[in-house]
């Protein structure tokens, strides 16, 4: 029986380990940008701290194996339950030292898993457990239980109970394995009182952490956006945050500002208007991205548009922008209108499996922060892009700034070009944003800046819309290799450009 205890452990212990370094690299993503070296590096830094937990595992006495074992699960559970809500205060409200407690957080937990299962194994070899089977049990529940979080993890654990309050989940877990391990071999420890008081002490901690998770994530969340959070849910693509501020309405992202309402009709009428404005016969629009139902109120403005497509990958951001009146208010209620149809799915598979035909195409994806972002705006999916519009058709992808990013502007510009349509870049100052970028392209058309609008604008007229295809200066253009999807180096693009920025 003792023997099963010890071997049902490593797959917890397993799953634990785990646990704490999918939430650490989700976290650095989601606060610093999603990135490979986020994970390389937190993957490294972690299974280097393993080897030198397995290494001092080492100078544990034979008579405390156990007793150390049970230490070891109270101080990782300690430790790796708090991590993520650490973590998350610490770049709310101290930026600075975010990346040194990152690591560190990483390197000690990962030491204290390294020694759990050679601690195991030992406690097992002391029970006359052969050699052979000893080693395949172990190497198999350890393996099963890093499977088992590895699949829960993405699929329910992060979208579900989020990152703050799976880590105080892990944590108990931990602390149970202790608790339990105390309890079966307590004729053999000493001080089990003391342990066992411990135990409970961390226990409480972690539980309390995990009932007051929101209330630390509203808190953290407060630091980190100013003003108040009106609505925030995880889903399982994103983290949502709308924070409102007198007569300001903001929609953040994993972090990333995404529109204010006070200037956001600058960046909407240039998205849409440019084109729309210069295909008076369009029936059919597509827009890809664009889940709030901004750019589709500016297209529903055009009584000359029959049929307006959506797509969007998430329907708690389309769900949130139909259902919530002080939202649909910003949109105009555009998802109620019988024009409009919105499906969410994934932008790419839908394209690959539609045979639809469009007039114009809007794409307004998330700054390309992220390779599963980078993919969207790459050569395959701009070819795909093509064979969706008319040949006389115009596409607008918003790209960017040309200003503070210019390599990833001009590199959107070069991959539109690389399908062979023809583009048109040009630029917008708003205000939340600086100097903003766009590419119209056509695959055959002819496109010249319109020199007026047929609907009442509030930012654009003949003036404005003739200065935004022109470039000073400063913001020259550059010659860039386009985006293939096995390299994504518009992704490495922007992130150097906007590294410089924040620097």
């Amino acid at each position: 029986m003792t023997k099963k205890i010890l071997i049902l452990s490593v797959f917890v212990v397993a799953s634990c380990g785990l646990a704490y370094e999918l939430i650490a690299g989700a976290l650095s993503s989601y606060l610093l940008g999603d990135s490979i070296l986020q994970f390389s590096t937190i993957i490294g830094c972690y299974l280097f701290a393993m080897g030198v937990g397995a290494h001092f595992s080492k100078y544990v006495s034979e008579d405390d194996v156990l007793a150390r074992f049970i230490d070891i699960e109270l101080a990782v559970g300690l430790i790796g339950g708090v991590s993520a809500a650490l973590l998350f205060m610490s770049f709310s409200w101290m930026t600075a030292p975010f990346r040194t407690l990152l690591y560190v957080l990483v390197f000690i937990i990962g030491a204290l898993v390294g020694m759990e299962v050679p601690l195991v194994m030992r406690a097992l070899n002391a029970r006359d457990t052969a050699f052979n089977e000893l080693v395949s049990r172990v190497l198999t529940f350890d393996y099963l239980g890093a499977l088992a979080v590895s699949l829960l993890f993405p699929l329910v654990l992060a979208p579900y109970l989020g990152l703050v309050r799976t880590g105080f989940l892990f944590g108990m877990l931990n602390v149970g394995v202790g608790i339990w391990t105390l309890y079966v071999f307590r004729k053999e420890l000493k001080n089990t009182g003391g342990r066992a008081l411990r135990a409970a002490g961390v226990m409480l901690v972690l539980v309390c952490g995990f009932s007051l998770s929101d209330a630390m994530v509203r808190w953290g969340e407060h630091g980190l956006f100013g003003d108040q959070i009106v609505y925030a849910t995880t889903t399982p693509y994103q983290r949502l945050v709308i924070t409102q501020w007198k007569d300001d309405t903001r929609l953040y992202i994993n972090g990333n500002l995404q529109f204010s309402s006070r200037d956001e009709y600058r960046y909407h009428e240039a998205l849409v208007h440019p084109a729309l404005e210069s295909l008076p016969w369009a029936k059919r629009v597509l827009i890809l991205g664009g889940g709030d139902g901004l750019a589709l109120r500016e297209v529903l403005r055009y009584p000359n548009i029959e049929h307006a497509t959506v797509v969007d990958l998430d329907p708690a951001m389309t769900g949130a922008f139909t259902r919530r009146a002080e939202l649909a208010k910003l949109n105009a209620g555009s998802f109620s209108d019988k024009r409009a149809r919105v499906i969410n799915t994934d932008a790419a598979i839908w394209l690959q499996n539609s045979t639809e035909m469009f007039d114009a195409v809007i794409i307004d994806f998330p700054d390309p922060s992220s390779f599963a972002l980078g993919k969207l705006y790459s050569v395959p999916f701009y070819g795909m892009v093509k064979k969706h519009v008319a040949a006389n058709g115009l596409v607008v992808v918003q790209s960017t700034s040309p200003f503070f990013a210019p390599n990833a502007f001009w590199t959107i510009d070069a991959t539109l070009r690389e399908v062979g349509m023809r583009t048109w870049p040009f630029h917008a100052y708003v205000p939340s944003f600086g100097e903003w970028g766009f590419v119209m392209a056509s695959p055959q058309a002819a496109f010249r800046p319109p020199v007026s609008y047929r609907l009442p604008m509030r930012f654009l007229n003949e003036a404005t819309t003739r200065e935004m295809f022109i470039f000073p200066p400063d913001m020259p253009r550059r010659v860039m290799a386009p985006n293939q999807l096995n390299t994504q180096s518009l992704v490495n693009e922007f992130e150097r450009d906007w590294g410089k920025v924040i620097r």
